[in-house]
């Protein structure tokens, strides 16, 4: 070990201030063993340049694995996200379709009740005059119950798609708000 100041001029130091020579030296050995004990508790406490740069690989590698997990999980949340969506629109389209054609049912049987209905008013037409009032009034109350029922299904199937398609906003959003 390496002593940073002049032991020598320190026996001579203590020599000129009433020491013996012998004295001065015991007193300069205590002086280095104290310094060289405190040293060695020092470097024991102290990590190494090399240790030090071993540990910063060793966290460098921990993050990039981390990072590689992270990425790897992201890229499958959102495919699992895409798939998901493609479903829903799926279902949306399916669910679209099956209440275009019941629309369409509606009509032709209220166009087939219409035209049923109009036929028998024409053939008693001659007979009964008060019937056919009676008749016209009946069908142009069931026609507005219809209509108020097509409307109200229609207005029904809006709700449902417009909840549908909330939903899904919602549950992207979900997602984004995670991945942020």
């Amino acid at each position: 070990r390496r002593v940073f100041f002049d032991t020598h001029a320190l026996v001579c130091l203590l020599e000129e201030n009433g020491f013996t020579t012998q004295q001065s030296e015991v007193i300069v050995s205590a002086l280095v063993k104290i310094m060289n004990t405190n040293l060695d508790m020092i470097y024991k406490d102290m990590v190494t340049k090399v240790q030090q740069e071993i540990a910063l690989q060793q966290v460098m590698s921990h993050i990039g694995g981390v990072k590689k997990d992270m990425i790897i999980l992201e890229k499958s949340e959102f495919s699992a996200l895409r798939s998901e969506n493609e479903k829903i629109k799926l279902e949306l389209q399916q669910i679209k379709k099956q209440v275009l054609d019941e629309i369409t049912k509606v009509r032709a049987d209220n166009k087939l009740n219409l035209n049923l209905e109009k036929s028998r008013v024409k053939e008693l037409h001659a007979q009964q005059d008060r019937a056919l009032t009676q008749t016209d009034r009946k069908i142009d109350t069931e026609v507005a119950d219809l209509k108020t029922m097509l409307e109200s299904h229609k207005l029904d199937n809006i709700k449902y798609l417009a909840g549908s398609v909330f939903t899904c906003l919602t549950v992207a959003l979900g997602f984004y708000r995670l991945w942020i």
